[in-house]
């Protein structure tokens, strides 16, 4: 297993952290361990759903929006 050493953090969030430890009957440590295991392997399809709401949100707003590739394609050539 790998260490890890995250420097300059704000001593209020460090606090927050030792708070939730201490809540969750955990040294500050086994927090941190638990919070990074989650992240990183939380499943890409949550992330994806989130993503198809948010270009929903969009498009309810702004309506269908058009491809920028002609665009920057016409740039490019412009630029030679």
């Amino acid at each position: 297993m790998a260490d890890v050493r995250v420097r300059n953090l704000d001593n209020n969030v460090v606090a927050q952290l030792k708070d939730r430890a201490k809540m969750h009957g955990r040294s500050l440590e086994g927090e941190l361990r638990d919070i990074l295991t989650e992240l990183a392997t939380r499943p890409r399809r949550e992330m994806a759903g989130q993503a198809a709401s948010l270009r929903a949100a969009i498009k309810a707003e702004s309506g269908i929006l058009t491809s920028s590739a002609p665009f920057i394609r016409e740039e490019r050539d412009h630029r030679g």
